[in-house]
């Protein structure tokens, strides 16, 4: 769990992010807010139907050791979500790697520091698990993403490749 007062610049200081491990009830929360995030075409739903599948892979989440499925709360909302993998490789002589995955503010306050918040989260837990890098791929749609990492630190370093096994 981490506290994270934003910077002056993005929001009142009185305001403070709170990062921690999400819990079930968070679930409908987090599905909200992936379903408002239709840049790309609508990918979730939050319809009641579908909720299974999410409930599904949280448990899968929660129950595997090398990831963790994170909240980020203001005034005790749940206002972002993202995912931490910790992943062991074979080159950089065996390094352990951290990627970030499903990273997402409510978009109702985006550039209020939440965003940032959970960055700052993720690159210090990365440290302290031991990560030699913490990586994650964001569509080259979303421009004003890759501004808002490249101010959090991370460098455009890498082309990344996808291909859709899905079938819809």
């Amino acid at each position: 769990m981490g506290v994270v007062e934003a910077d002056e610049a993005d929001r009142p200081v009185s305001s403070i992010v709170l990062i921690e491990p999400a819990n079930r009830a968070d679930l409908p929360a987090i599905v909200s807010i992936l379903a408002r995030e239709t840049l790309l075409g609508v990918r979730d739903s939050a319809d009641p139907g579908a909720f299974p599948d999410y409930e599904r892979a949280f448990e899968e989440i929660v129950a595997d050791p090398r990831t963790t499925l994170y909240v980020a709360r203001l005034e005790g909302q749940v206002v972002g979500t993202f995912q931490l993998i910790f992943f062991r490789a074979l080159l950089r002589h065996g390094a352990l790697l951290a990627h970030a995955e499903a990273v997402q503010v409510d978009p109702e306050v985006r550039g209020h520091g939440v965003g940032r918040a959970m960055m700052d989260f993720a690159i210090a837990e990365a440290r302290r698990r031991g990560a030699g890098s913490l990586q994650l791929a964001s569509n080259k749609q979303r421009l004003d993403a890759h501004r808002f990492y490249e101010r959090a630190g991370f460098e455009k370093r890498l082309d990344g490749f996808k291909i859709d096994l899905s079938g819809h």
